[in-house]
């Protein structure tokens, strides 16, 4: 009798394969079938063996390749045809990705799972930014919103409770809300000069980081034309970006190498 079929919900981290754990590695390698969201990146898909079957079941607003009901029926019915499944999501399972959701459908349905976590955005971009969440005297806790809404639904969050200055707002999927996330925020009490950063894929070479504050974010987010994925980071400990800023992304270390060709030929 074959062991009974599983079903692996993989948090991938937000890009750098680096940050892949070893499991999750291990679990890719011994894969029959995978299937992925949006925000998994091409580097870490490209840990895929060739041969595995990949599915891609992303999803962003207002275009959904497969309503999630169907991804919950498809996972099921990759496992009790008795396959393998990873099913990959960016950054962590249980942390906006809807992890929760799919093993539940899983569990009620009888089908065997396991969830392996990955670092998310929250921790994984802000280190990235140069952006601790916590720093003695100026966090001492980091409060992690979603930022987005359902179509017709206007966003309600818990205002008075966010607006707290001793804490680090980070704000998950917010880029098409952020003008009013930031008036929203002012309005309950938090100060307008808050400093406030956005980093767009984080942790990848095409990371971008820009350094603001609570009233000229949402300006200067449009401004630079930032697209998804961003994450917004609103407190104190954004005033240590720029003494933190050890991650060299692509743009970075061209600007380097071309400045040094240039001294060498100058």
């Amino acid at each position: 009798m074959s062991s009974p079929a599983q079903v692996f919900l993989v948090g991938t981290g937000p890009g750098d394969p680096d940050l892949l754990t070893v499991k999750a590695w291990r679990l890719l390698q011994n894969a029959d079938v995978v299937v992925y969201d949006r925000l998994v990146s091409e580097a870490i898909l490209e840990q895929i063996p060739a041969g595995v079957t990949r599915i891609y079941v992303g999803k962003k607003t207002g275009n959904h390749t497969l309503p999630q009901n169907e991804i919950n029926q498809l996972l099921l019915k990759l496992a009790e045809g008795g396959h393998s499944i990873v099913r990959l999501k960016g950054g962590d399972p249980f942390v906006f990705g809807r992890g929760s959701e799919e093993a539940l459908w899983l569990a009620r349905h009888g089908i065997d799972f396991e969830i392996v976590p990955g670092i998310t955005a929250a921790s994984a971009c802000t280190t990235y930014a140069g952006i601790p969440l916590t720093h003695r005297g100026l966090a001492q806790g980091v409060q992690i919103v979603t930022g987005h809404s359902q179509a017709d639904v206007p966003l309600e969050l818990d205002w008075q409770a966010l607006a707290d200055a001793s804490k680090t707002i980070v704000i998950y999927m917010g880029l098409a809300n952020i003008e009013l996330i930031s008036y929203r925020l002012m309005q309950a009490g938090l100060s307008a000069n808050t400093p406030a950063a956005a980093i767009q894929n984080g942790t990848t070479a095409k990371q971008r980081r820009l350094i603001s504050t609570l009233a000229t974010l949402s300006d200067d987010v449009k401004q630079q034309q930032f697209t998804a994925p961003v994450i917004f980071v609103i407190g104190k400990v954004v005033n240590l970006a720029s003494e933190l800023d050890w991650f060299a992304t692509e743009q970075a270390m061209g600007e380097y190498f071309a400045d040094r060709e240039q001294s060498q030929h100058g």
